[in-house]
């Protein structure tokens, strides 16, 4: 849905301005100059015809500037970006299988993700820059500087209307917010990668393999039970050595009685 504001308010843009030309021999004056300009804004070719102030005779003119680089370039990545999502929505509700399978589908996906969002960030500055260009060679003030009757003081140039760029300025932030959604989807992207689940199963790992390492003989044999070497019942329990066979161990009654 951003990608479509991006692309649509740039790519659809038409403009005009218009200039007054009031020369000091009244029928010679254009108090209405139109001039037209669009996407993809190669202003060298916008031609319009001006009054000179001298009898009849009228001159060519063109805008100074192209700008379709910034501008192509702005629109081509805002379409390919929604033609991925699409493409990419129709794969997550319909073939989750498939995109989960090898792991494949989420490494392509977080790649494609990092370059989309390296090329909204060039684009939209790129853009942003050009767009700044467009102005000002379609600033009135600039544009009756190209005109040579009004280098003359007799005569009165002035602009009548100034075109309208709030649609360009919004594309450029649509360009600036499609590049913080792609950013920030690099990391929910990156979490159905294979290396984010590798990441998270080998601390598990690691504390699954502890107990097993303490587990061993080391600390859990059978010496220290009741059968062990501690609680033999012929070490401590013998009457004939210390004479009272209950004072060490549980296994003295036992002793003293295979004795009797």
């Amino acid at each position: 849905l951003f990608a479509i504001f991006a692309f649509a308010t740039c790519g659809g843009y038409s403009g005009e301005l218009r200039l007054s030309v009031d020369c000091a021999n009244k029928s010679e004056s254009d108090l209405s100059i139109d001039i037209a300009f669009a996407y993809p804004f190669r202003l060298h070719q916008v031609n319009f015809e001006a009054p000179t102030c001298e009898g009849k005779r009228r001159e060519t003119l063109a805008l100074i500037g192209d700008f379709s680089s910034s501008a192509e370039f702005f629109v081509t990545i805002a379409v390919f970006a929604f033609l991925y999502s699409l493409a990419a929505t129709v794969v997550y509700i319909f073939f989750q299988n498939k995109y989960r399978e090898n792991n494949r589908g989420p490494l392509i996906d977080f790649i494609v993700t990092v370059v989309f969002s390296f090329l909204w960030l060039v684009s939209s500055s790129a853009w942003a820059k050009g767009l700044s260009d467009v102005k000002v060679a379609t600033d009135p003030d600039e544009v009756l500087l190209l005109m040579s009757a009004c280098k003359q003081q007799s005569n009165k140039c002035l602009p009548v209307r100034s075109p309208v760029m709030s649609s360009l300025n919004t594309s450029v932030v649509f360009g600036y917010l499609n590049f913080i959604l792609w950013a920030g989807n690099i990391w929910f992207v990156f979490k159905e990668t294979g290396w984010h689940s590798s990441g998270q199963r080998h601390p598990a790992d690691t504390m699954e393999k502890q107990p097993a390492g303490y587990n061993q003989g080391g600390y859990n044999q059978d010496s220290y039970g009741p059968a062990g070497g501690y609680n033999q019942p012929g070490s401590y329990g013998q009457v004939g050595e210390y004479g009272q066979s209950q004072s060490y161990g549980q296994s003295g009654p036992t002793s003293f009685a295979n004795q009797i």
